[in-house]
Order: C-alpha cells, then sequence, then structure tokens
C-alpha cells in the first residue's frame, strides 16, 4: 500500500485498498487467462479452471458447496439479485408478495425493497431497538401467509451492531420462508459459515477484504430458488449472464483466503484501535454518545455522535476538518455519505435529527497503527472543543 505519512486513512468499511498478493494474481490472470471461460478451446478451458477454482476456494471459506457460489459485480447486485430474484419467482410460481426488511439494511437492500413496493409487494420495515439490534420475535411477530423473504444483514456497517441472525434464520425456516443477509461488512472479520448461521441468501463482496471492486458473490443454498435479472447468457448456471471477469474473480478468491488467514490477528488489531479510540474520546470528551456501544459490535467500526443538546455542528463540518488535518473518515455508508445525508439507521434507532447529523464513523483495517488511532482521537477532541456550546 502506498502511504502517505501525512495523512490517515480511518474508511476501512467504505473501502480497502488491494493488496499487493491480490493484485499480483489479478495482473496475473490480466495477460495470461485471457480467454471467455465459455468457449471450448483451450483459452477457454484455461480459463474455465481459473474460474472454477476460485469459486471453490471461495465456497470452502464460508461452508459451502461451489456449485452454491454465483459471481455478481459486487454486493448491490448480489442485494437485488437475492430480493428481485426471490420476488419474481414468487410472483409467477406462488403469489406471495410480503418482503421483510430490516430498517438499518444498507440501500441496496431498502431500495430494492422499495422499486418491489412499486412493482406491487407490500414491505414491511422490522425496527430496532435503541442500540441498532433487530429482535427475533419482532421479526415473527411480522410475517404472514404471504411473507417470501427475510432480509436482516450481518452486522451494520455504520455501527458495527452485530444482528441475530442465527435466530432469525432459524425462524424463518420454520416458517417455510426463505432468509437472506448482506454479510459485506463481517466476511474476514469475524467468523461466516453459511451452515452454523442458517441462511438461504448470502451476498459478500471483494473490495472490504483488500481484494479488487466490481466483484462480488451471492450464495445461493441447494434447492433455493430465484428468477435471475440478468439476461442474455448461461453463464453462472443460467442465474447471471455474462462473460465472467476471470482476473477479479480469482483476485477475489485470493483475497477471502488472506482474510480468512489472517482474520483472527486482524480482529485483535482492530479491538486494541478501537479501544484506543474510544478511551481518547472518552476521557476529552463530554456529550459524546457512542452508537451500539452495549450490544456485539465489528471491531473494526467505532460510530460517536455528539450530542445535539451540548453541541451545534454537522457531519459535513466534521469531516472536512478532519481532512484538512489529514485523517480520512465518514458520517456513515459510503454509498450516502457523499451527500452528508441523515443516517436512516441513527434515525431508527430513535436519535434526533440534529445528533443523527453529527455522527462521524471511524473504521481500521489491517494497515491502521495505534498510532494513527492517537492521532485521529487527539485531532477529533480538538475539533470538537474549538465547536461553539449551546448552554
Amino acid at each position: 500500500m502506498n502511504r502517505n505519512d501525512q495523512h490517515v486513512y480511518l474508511d476501512y468499511s467504505a473501502t480497502t485498498p488491494v493488496d499487493v498478493d491480490v493484485l499480483e494474481v489479478i495482473n496475473q490472470h490480466m495477460t495470461t487467462t485471457y480467454g471467455n471461460a465459455s468457449s471450448v478451446h483451450s483459452f477457454g478451458r484455461s480459463a474455465k479452471v481459473v474460474l472454477e477454482e476460485s469459486r471453490e476456494k471461495i465456497a470452502n471459506i464460508i461452508g459451502a458447496e461451489p456449485a452454491e457460489i454465483f459471481f455478481t459485480s459486487g454486493g448491490t447486485e448480489s442485494d437485488n439479485h437475492a430480493l428481485l430474484g426471490s420476488a419474481f419467482l414468487h410472483r409467477r410460481t406462488s403469489g406471495k408478495n410480503h418482503l421483510l426488511v430490516s430498517a438499518i439494511e444498507h440501500h441496496a437492500v431498502l431500495d430494492c425493497a422499495e422499486y418491489l413496493r412499486g412493482l406491487g409487494c407490500t414491505i414491511s420495515v422490522i425496527p430496532v431497538d435503541a442500540k441498532g439490534y433487530v429482535k427475533p420475535e419482532v421479526v415473527e411477530g411480522l410475517l404472514t401467509e404471504k411473507t417470501f423473504l427475510v432480509s436482516v444483514m450481518h452486522a451494520n456497517n455504520e455501527t458495527g451492531a452485530i444482528q441475530p441472525i442465527e435466530e432469525i434464520a432459524r425462524m424463518s425456516v420454520q416458517h417455510g420462508i426463505c432468509f437472506h443477509s448482506d454479510t459485506v461488512q463481517t466476511i474476514g472479520k469475524i467468523p461466516v459459515g453459511v451452515k452454523d448461521l442458517g441462511v438461504d441468501l448470502l451476498a459478500i463482496s471483494a473490495h472490504k477484504i483488500y481484494g479488487p471492486k466490481g466483484i462480488g458473490a451471492l450464495y445461493i443454498k441447494k434447492g433455493t430458488d430465484l428468477d435471475a435479472i440478468l439476461h442474455g447468457g448461461a453463464q453462472e448456471r443460467n442465474n447471471r449472464a455474462g462473460t465472467e471477469n476471470i482476473p477479479l474473480i480469482a483476485g477475489f478468491a485470493k483475497a477471502i483466503e488472506l482474510a480468512e488467514k489472517n482474520r483472527e490477528q486482524l480482529y485483535q488489531t482492530a479491538q486494541e484501535c478501537k479501544a484506543t479510540l474510544a478511551e481518547i474520546i472518552r476521557s476529552s470528551l463530554n456529550g459524546v454518545i457512542f452508537n451500539s456501544d452495549n450490544g456485539p459490535t465489528l471491531p473494526h467500526i467505532l460510530s460517536v455522535s455528539l450530542d445535539a443538546s451540548r453541541y451545534d455542528v454537522e457531519s459535513e463540518t466534521l469531516l472536512l476538518k478532519m481532512d484538512l488535518n489529514g485523517i480520512a473518515v465518514s458520517s456513515g455508508s459510503a454509498c450516502t455519505s457523499g451527500s452528508i445525508q441523515p443516517s436512516h439507521v441513527l434515525l431508527a434507532m430513535g436519535r434526533d435529527m440534529k445528533t443523527t447529523q453529527a455522527t462521524i464513523r471511524f473504521s481500521f483495517g489491517k494497515f491502521t497503527t495505534i498510532d494513527e488511532v492517537t492521532r485521529a482521537g487527539e485531532t477529533f477532541c480538538s475539533i470538537v472543543r474549538a465547536l461553539p456550546q449551546r448552554s
């Protein structure tokens, strides 16, 4: 990774740099494995071998069968395929049209659900408690005879709150309902095993684990049917048309192998960074809210809000001041923070609008050092102390 000593990157939840070993694999296949994996000649067969070996590696990491892994362009497409494919199938076959999604889902799920609402689906939004957690009993109370899918993410990308999806999945199965989970933030950070979690559909992406952007996968449990949403070819066993991107797929497989190999060490490092930063902020500032602080959370995400009863400031100001000091952080999801929109996650947790608009997400990665975290914490505290406070 090329590093600028004057800048600190603490936005790993948005994306990660490509690991040099992953880049080597990508570059190798860019120039040597250029055949179309659907072609029958030797160049195509060589590409097909890399494709299937990569599929097997990824399947092994999450405890799936290779035939249950389908490559996509990333987490957004995987989530869309899960929801749209399930909805279209049931519209044709069972007449079921009711979908459950949690209030804190990534917009890849929430916006897709709203699109389906426009096509005649009934959408129920599962609320969360004040700490940002879904309650399985609340999910069960929302199920109907028309429910075809429940979607709850493994852990939230803004607060890091790890959801009880094992319980929700088990309950969904008992009611004969398909269960989908977005694990884009958890793969490579905590154990992700499809059998342990009990999921039917699971979305993963490469660029959160030091792999390339533009490649991901959808796990589809054997026996779970979906309609295709891309048409024009028989690739991915008729589930996803389009020539497979062999270099990125091979890079994805390498990235997930490295992530799993180093997972426990990286977990420990991230925990130390999170604890260090939290202690700096706690010991220096009053009126700071640590989001999802009293429950199971991911080690690499720390979300803090400034209490609006004490501070009059918005995330955009905080982000710009941090950036001017050479520290890259975000206000929440990278898909919305470019426009500094209020976090739908924090609003769902019951935060008031002003406090929601004064939130910073720090996220750590394998290149993060304690010195960088210390500098970020001290800089943040210095910025906040200089803010005008309400009387």
